[in-house]
């Protein structure tokens, strides 16, 4: 177990490093992001009522899809391992799937998290004014923490189904839709009946529902239960994916 631990922690630090090295695709991971919010706020807010302050509606939602888009990215650091052979290399010193898995996700965990941060004090220089108690905050914390493990490692899945970087664009695109036909920019109520029935049905509504409740102390019911349960089931099946994947692109 503890030599497990030390190759994930050993990859997650390479997969690190190399994030740090592509600095273009660092900067698009911290900026697009905000240039979705101030487009929310700014172009659109003015014309969507949602009975408070637009930019206090839309920040627990671009939280989760800038979540969404990075987590997307690990797919894309698994594939080109598997392309230029690094893992053939990494498997000849005895490193398992797991741990080179785990290091990306745990890498991207980190990084995700960091755009996160960034994401939430730029929306507090613009006007959101979360009134969450410590607990509340440790509670979205949490889940979204829940969430980008587990979208980080649906992820590494596809990466490992994906043969190449343009595929894998074209598999990440659903994970970075999903927070469109939800409650992240609009209320679910206003949507057509067809499409208000996935969007209160489908992962990344309770999740936001959960992050706005926490943050600004207002009743959240189930939903982060629902949002719990959600993750834990992604994740399941994205690491038992993953497993699979992994040793038939290896046999």
């Amino acid at each position: 177990m503890s030599d497990a631990l030390a190759q994930a922690t050993t990859m997650a630090a390479r997969s690190i490093r190399i994030n740090m090295r592509n600095v273009d695709a660092l900067i698009t991971a911290m900026m697009l992001p905000l240039m979705l919010m101030f487009c929310f706020v700014y172009f659109f807010g003015g014309a969507i009522d949602t009975g408070a302050a637009y930019v206090t509606y839309v920040v627990p939602g671009i939280l989760i899809l800038c979540a969404s888009f990075g987590s997307a990215t690990t797919a894309i650091g698994v594939v080109e391992d598997m392309k230029n052979g690094i893992i053939d290399r990494l498997r000849s010193l005895d490193i398992g799937g797991a741990a080179i898995l785990a290091g990306h996700v745990a890498a991207s965990t980190l990084r995700n998290l960091a755009s996160t941060a960034l994401v939430l004090v730029v929306a507090l220089l613009i006007g959101f004014r979360p009134s969450a108690s410590p607990a509340g905050w440790l509670a979205a914390g949490g889940i979204l923490i829940a969430f980008l493990i587990a979208f980080s490692w649906l992820s590494a899945a596809i990466g490992l189904l994906a043969r190449t970087p343009e595929a894998v664009s074209g598999f990440t695109f659903f994970m970075t839709f999903l927070p469109y036909p939800s409650s992240a920019f609009v209320p679910i109520d206003t949507m057509p009946s067809w499409l208000h029935t996935f969007a209160a049905h489908q992962p990344i509504t309770p999740l936001i529902e959960s992050l706005r409740g926490l943050l600004l102390s207002e009743p959240v019911g189930t939903a982060p239960w629902t949002a719990l349960a959600w993750c834990g089931g992604i994740l399941a099946v994205a690491v038992a994916a993953s497993g699979t994947l992994f040793r038939a692109r290896t046999a």
